[in-house]
């Protein structure tokens, strides 16, 4: 009988287990699948995701360089996953993936400032921080912090240092911007156009858009001067379209006879500049975007005060002053 006894009270000490550790699993699983009840992901707090514009792109390389080293001495994870084009369909397809097993903390660098609204919203709705790093949605309500240039800054210095090329001589100038709908592109196109109205002997060519691609930058370079016969300066604002109206240049004959003012500090853009290809360049300083990225991305996990808006400085570098600069130049691998 002591041994029939001692049978049935094991039977149910093992249903009463089974039945407690059922409903703490019931209890666990009422948040979403890979989040805590707090909102955060479970498993992930030390886990930072960027997200940059593109690949191998060396402003970026160089954002994700100063990103990795922040995040390091931070004692935090990063891992980057970027588009193979500037294109808000690529960068949503990545940012949706992350949507079932989110990182603490969400670095993006939005491909366009209205389409990316969704699916970066529901990385936040997992419970990711999300911090905006050289590029920003239209919504500001999403981002803990946003880190960028002052672009419209970017595009009066621009103009600045055009007019300062030119001198008095009369002429027109063409912007060549990027894409539509991109934030940073948009506002140093607009910049520049705004400083360009107070010099009186230059005029706009108007803004034409090259979506991120060289060759179109190159081919609208080429029309350009075949259209506009006192076309006496060009302002790239990125190093895409910069590169492709270095190319345009060349293959007019014009190279040093047609102002070209690039936005960036590339290697192949520096190496231009060194060549006379370009005349100045407007450097940003995406290393410290991305140094700065991680420490707001820390301080919001970790509950310290987190700035809003961040703006990184600016360069204007020409040939005089190029190895004084050598710092804002941008990486081709960390």
């Amino acid at each position: 009988m002591k041994l029939i006894n001692k049978a049935l009270n094991l039977s149910l000490l093992r249903n009463v287990t089974v039945f407690g550790a059922a409903a703490l699993l019931t209890a666990c699983g009422s948040g979403t699948v890979g989040q805590s009840d707090s909102g955060q992901p479970a498993q992930n707090t030390k886990k930072l995701t960027l997200v940059p514009g593109v690949q191998a792109e060396p402003f970026y390389i160089s954002m994700q360089c100063g990103a990795e080293a922040e995040a390091k001495k931070s004692g935090y994870e990063i891992n980057t996953q970027a588009p193979q084009k500037f294109d808000a369909a690529m960068q949503t397809s990545i940012v949706n993936a992350l949507g079932s097993n989110p990182p603490a903390a969400l670095l993006i660098a939005p491909t366009d400032a209205d389409a990316m609204l969704t699916p970066i919203q529901q990385v936040k709705n997992r419970g990711a921080k999300i911090i905006e790093v050289d590029t920003a949605l239209t919504d500001t309500s999403v981002a803990a912090s946003s880190i960028s240039s002052d672009n419209a800054a970017g595009g009066k210095l621009a103009a600045e240092t055009l007019a300062k090329l030119v001198g008095s001589k009369p002429g027109s100038v063409l912007v060549l911007d990027t894409i539509a709908g991109t934030s940073t592109t948009n506002a140093r196109a607009k910049g520049f156009e705004e400083a360009l109205a107070a010099y009186p002997n230059l005029k706009s060519a108007g803004i034409q858009f090259t979506q991120n691609e060289p060759d179109q930058a190159a081919s609208k370079v080429t029309a350009a001067i075949a259209s506009t016969p006192d076309l006496v300066g060009i302002f790239a604002t990125n190093l895409n379209t910069g590169e492709g109206a270095a190319t345009g240049l060349r293959n007019s004959g014009k190279v040093g006879q047609v102002n070209l003012v690039g936005f960036d500090a590339s290697p192949s853009e520096v190496d231009g500049l060194r060549k006379g290809e370009y005349q100045a360049l407007i450097a940003q300083d995406p290393t410290a975007i991305g140094q700065q990225g991680v420490q707001q991305a820390v301080a919001a996990l970790e509950g310290k005060p987190v700035t809003r808006n961040i703006l990184a400085g600016l360069h204007s570098i020409t040939k005089d002053n190029l190895d004084a600069n050598a710092q804002y130049f941008y990486k081709q691998s960390c």
